[in-house]
């Protein structure tokens, strides 16, 4: 078989993948910590921590379940990274609230938020660049939007509403959500396809000089 069939080793696939999760987890535990607000569905999470019980990363975790399952009627399949995304993101969210405390000061608390809101652009890129498969959230999104609806209406619904469910449970809303929502996406339009395998490799392919033909 020729050198060019073989499948490519998925080993960097497999490490950006985790890597990002981990950082993704980590950049939610400092907004968190920040205690300034937070992106929606942490909001939701919170919230559910602060009136039912147990840590936020474990709603992170059971949260994501419930939404994998819902893939089942809209006919989505769910990617390696899918099911890793459900069970590191929310583990690397209370290791970091275990080890860090929030800071008293206002403006270590900005900055923890600002690095949490970079942080979480950069995880972004490496976890969707990789590959894999979308996070639980991400594929709710796409599959609700191949029903024939818009990707900007369902992401704008689905986000509004758990952030008003997380609001009503006690979850943070405050400036830090404003910022998250202004930044997020142009991080993820400058991170995404920077940090996409398959666009560096088709890059890579297109730039690499054409066999001679004999």
């Amino acid at each position: 078989m020729s050198p060019m069939l073989l499948p490519r080793p998925r080993i960097r696939r497999l490490t950006q993948l985790y890597v990002g999760l981990v950082l993704y987890g980590t950049s939610s535990g400092m907004m968190l910590a920040a205690g300034l607000g937070v992106d929606p569905w942490d909001v939701f999470h919170q919230g559910l921590s602060r009136r039912i019980g147990l840590s936020v990363g474990t709603w992170v975790i059971l949260v994501g379940a419930a939404v994998l399952a819902l893939w089942v009627p809209l006919r989505q399949r769910p990617g390696f990274g899918t099911l890793s995304n459900v069970i590191v993101v929310g583990v690397g969210v209370d290791a970091f609230l275990r080890v860090v405390d929030q800071p008293h000061s206002l403006v270590a608390r900005v900055a923890l938020l600002g690095c949490g809101v970079l942080l979480n652009g950069i995880a972004t890129g490496c976890y969707i660049g990789a590959g894999l498969g979308p996070g639980p959230r991400d594929g709710l999104m796409i599959g609700l939007a191949a029903r024939g609806h818009s990707i900007r209406v369902v992401r704008t619904g689905i986000e509004l509403t758990v952030l008003v469910v997380g609001f009503l449970l006690g979850g943070t809303v405050g400036i830090g959500t404003v910022v998250y929502a202004l930044a997020i996406g142009p991080l993820a339009h400058v991170f995404v396809p920077t940090l996409s395998i398959d666009a560096r490799a088709r890059a890579a392919a297109i730039s690499r000089p054409s066999p001679a033909v004999r």
